[in-house]
């Protein structure tokens, strides 16, 4: 039986980036992975959602904007299969990196299915071989898949794994769920000209984000033959043989209403996913689905860690790998490398969406007297001769200190700039030290600068 000094169960983001870092630190390490490297991220979430989005939102930019910009064309039109063989080679590709990477850094990976069957012993299974092998520790990082909700006709739907893979185009689609995978699906189905539903039970969609966010996005998309209906309280999903429709029936209000669309995506969130992980021996806490861990990312089995999708919290990717590199470090008896108390959030619709740090309703809650910046992106000459959708910028400054807190962006590209505030307010930068940096001119990175001045 091979002994390793870690093994990880799942090769998401979390997982490789984890074995990347235990591997550079000495740490004799194993990387065990049921299906393909790359994980939700890279296979069924980020990497494709973005690639299909970035189709969509070319296909918009011309239909709409090539006539005012000088561009002429004869016929325009979008392939579905080829964006979906485009998506394919783009996962591909950067599955491939990732195994380079893997053999770089002498990471044993392992296909199968694993199955943690004591402290230090974990049993995996590749069709009718079974291989065991020792760890002193193990990291779980086996994700999340997506949650369906106990609704009568809930199997009728969709979920946002099946939607990314499916060639088929339908021109109209409800989507359950007004969080950032039912935003993201809607602009992408939106800007390929397709008519969009969104039921959100809550009072607003992307109610976890600022409520500026909520109110910009919901006029842009109304722009865009895109119906949302808040407090949208869901309670059948049929199907009509005669129309070939499915109906959703929905209370709002106290009134029932129901709508009818050629296809009903599920996007409620994901749930943390533990199937068949531990043996019936082995007794490991979980709260409500979710792994127990510790500030250290220990479960209740001290040599046993999880982090990522699998202990719930925020569901990002870039989170989930941050926190596995931090466990990573108590293994080794280091302190934390990342500070988890400032965690980005991207929404990659047009403009994009991106948020760090404080909201204004946040700090107002914690007592704090705050003072709040706000930039017109109309005003920016980049946004302006790129035909780009009015957004802003919004900083959240400490009245008492001048400290920047918080930024949320609405904007082109907001989610590459995003990382300029996080930094800010990570090294307790002021207003005033944010004024000496000299932003090149035109960029949509200006606009911070004229937002500070």
């Amino acid at each position: 039986m091979e002994n390793f000094d870690l093994a990880i169960i799942g090769a998401g983001p979390a997982g490789y980036e984890a074995a990347a870092f235990a591997a550079k630190q000495g740490l004799k390490t194993a990387l065990i992975e049921k299906s393909e490297l790359g994980g939700t991220c890279l296979n069924n979430g980020c990497i494709p959602t973005k690639t299909l989005l970035h189709t969509a939102d070319l296909y918009r930019e011309m239909t709409n904007q090539a006539d005012i910009i000088g561009l002429d064309y004869q016929a325009l039109s979008f392939d579905m299969k080829k964006m979906q063989m485009r998506k394919q080679d783009v996962i591909q590709r950067l599955r491939g990196d990732i195994a380079k990477l893997m053999k770089m850094h002498k990471v044993t990976t392992i296909k199968g299915w694993a199955k943690i069957i004591s402290e230090h012993e974990i049993a995996i299974q590749n069709g009718e071989k079974v291989e065991n092998i020792e760890a002193k520790n193990i990291l779980i990082a086996t994700g999340s898949v997506p949650a369906m909700p106990p609704i009568k006709g809930a199997e009728l739907t969709i979920n946002s794994d099946e939607l990314l893979n499916d060639e088929n185009v339908y021109e109209q689609i409800a989507i359950i769920g007004g969080g950032v995978i039912g935003i993201e699906f809607a602009f992408l189905y939106a800007s390929l000209g397709k008519r969009v539903i969104i039921l959100e039970v809550l009072d607003r969609i992307l109610a976890n984000m600022d409520k500026e966010f909520a109110q910009s996005l919901k006029m842009l998309l109304s722009k865009r033959n895109v119906e949302i209906q808040t407090k949208a309280l869901v309670q059948e999903i049929s199907y009509n043989e005669g129309t070939k429709k499915y109906n959703c029936k929905y209370l709002q209000k106290d009134a029932e209403y129901i709508i009818s669309a050629d296809k009903v995506l599920m996007a409620v969130g994901r749930r943390a996913y533990t199937q068949n992980l531990f043996a019936d021996n082995l007794s490991i806490e979980t709260d409500r689905g979710k792994i127990k861990v510790n500030e250290n990312y220990q479960t209740n089995i001290e040599n046993i860690y999880a982090s990522g999708d699998v202990i719930g919290g925020i569901q990002l990717a870039h989170v989930a790998t941050v926190e596995a590199i931090n466990a990573v470090c108590h293994m080794l008896g280091r302190a934390p490398i990342y500070n988890m108390k400032l965690i980005p959030s991207c929404i990659y619709t047009n403009p994009e969406i991106a948020s760090v740090g404080m909201t204004l309703d946040e700090a107002k809650a914690q007592g704090i007297n705050v003072k709040t910046i706000k930039y017109p992106m109309g005003a920016n000459g980049k946004t302006v001769l790129s035909l780009q959708e009015r957004g802003f910028i919004k900083i959240i400054v400490d009245k008492e200190t001048d400290c920047i807190l918080g930024a949320q962006m609405m904007c082109a590209h907001a989610t590459d700039m995003i990382s300029q505030f996080t930094q800010a307010i990570q090294q307790e930068l002021t207003l005033v030290d944010l004024q000496k940096i000299i932003f090149p001119h035109p960029t949509f990175n200006e606009a911070i600068g004229k937002a500070v001045e």
